[in-house]
């Protein structure tokens, strides 16, 4: 079976907790539909749970960003072919190896390690937020500067150059942003971290980038890991800090269960990665062999989006969907993504959400925002949805 093209493909969210109704039509009347992007181009577009999955690890579907057909949802957003290719447009052989040589830095085990600082950071911050003044934005004082430093530290940057590569990190997701000035902001931190790079080889640390230069021979591969994860560390759990703290502010009984059994934090954080799958995007591919999926035809050379947060409402999957239930528990959503490019830090990013979430609350009680919903500036206009201001006071 062949489906026939769709009308545009709405990207911005019609509320900031749901998807947009194109897409939920989509997933009930035809799961696997032909869509116009923004771009102009055309792709499928898959919204069920269950065909996301088995896209994501099929090999048969490229991460390759420089493919022609991937479904770029940005002018100008596919690689120049020339380009070396960061971990996450890579496919395997050169996948598989890559991602061995870092994965050993985001284990259960060295997060653990790692919690004391992370529960330092976040303390020093809520301090100097008790101190400051009120109202303050959440933004500023936490969402930001508590990822920024964790990254930092982990990756070995200085954190005193955050405003640099927070604003370049903002560029690039933006979807307003001209081609030319997204290229500028990328051109700006491959340089950037490629001058700390050759500064570690002449005096390495103990730090993940120091420790990487030791096995490592491909410079343009380390520098585009190193944009990766300076990039994802610090953005996606920053807008996931945000968006939290927000939804459980208007939900004290889940803010009180948290607060009174910390043991609680770590399903309530699951349910709200599901529930928001900030980067619904990020799993796009396209396909380099004809494959069905759902029952379609998607041909060779034709590029593929997957509505992941779509997906993790997909009432087949998850019970009461456009609920929020703290206890639900489930790990199976694709805030993550999934198979073999599933992200690499998502065990600090959780580890980071359980400790914000369960000390901010604790510490805060009378926390509350200072304006109402409607008001706050979400951002619609970037390939992370979050929050680009939250007022709170207490």
């Amino acid at each position: 079976m062949t489906a026939q093209p769709a009308d545009a493909l709405p990207i911005t969210r019609t509320c900031p907790y749901a998807p947009p109704d194109e897409h939920r039509r989509l997933r009930a009347e035809a799961p696997v539909s032909r869509v116009t992007l923004p771009t102009g181009a055309t792709a499928w577009a898959l919204t069920r749970h269950e065909d996301i999955r088995a896209m994501l690890v099929d090999p048969r579907f490229s991460s390759d960003r420089r493919k022609p057909g991937f479904p770029a949802l940005i002018k100008g957003q596919r690689l120049d072919t020339a380009a070396p290719l960061s971990l996450v447009s890579m496919d395997p052989p050169q996948h598989g190896p890559a991602r061995r040589a870092v994965v050993g830095e985001f284990t259960v085990k060295r997060m653990a390690r790692l919690r004391p600082r992370v529960q330092e950071i976040v303390d020093e911050r809520i301090d100097a937020m008790i101190a400051g003044p009120r109202p303050t934005d959440l933004v500023a004082a936490l969402s930001l500067p508590v990822p920024s430093l964790v990254i930092c530290e982990l990756l070995g940057v200085p954190y005193a150059d955050h405003v640099f590569f927070e604003d370049r990190s903002a560029r690039l997701l933006s979807r307003t942003a001209s081609q030319q000035e997204r290229m500028s902001a990328l051109g700006e931190l491959r340089g950037y971290l490629a001058d700390l790079i050759r500064a570690k080889e002449k005096k390495p640390a103990d730090d993940l980038l120091s420790r990487q230069l030791a096995t490592s021979e491909d410079r343009e591969e380390l520098i585009g890991l190193a944009t990766l994860l300076l990039l994802a560390g610090h953005e996606t759990t920053a807008n996931m800090i945000s968006l939290g703290t927000m939804s459980l502010l208007e939900r004290p009984d889940d803010v009180r269960a948290i607060v009174e059994d910390p043991a609680k934090a770590p399903a309530a954080v699951e349910e709200l990665l599901r529930y928001f799958t900030i980067a619904e995007f990020v799993t796009s591919r396209v396909a380099v062999a004809d494959v069905e999926i759902g029952g379609v035809l998607i041909r060779e050379g034709e590029g593929v989006v997957t509505l992941a947060n779509t997906a993790d409402r997909d009432p087949e999957v998850f019970d009461r969907p456009d609920e929020i239930d703290i206890e639900r528990g489930g790990r199976n959503h694709l805030a993550f993504g999934f198979g073999p490019h599933q992200c690499l830090g998502q065990n600090l990013a959780r580890m980071e959400l359980e400790i914000v979430f369960t000390t901010l609350f604790a510490r805060m009680p009378g926390l509350r925002p200072a304006v109402a919903r409607d008001e706050l500036p979400f951002k619609d206009d970037a390939s992370l949805y979050g929050i680009h201001e939250f007022p709170v006071t207490w």
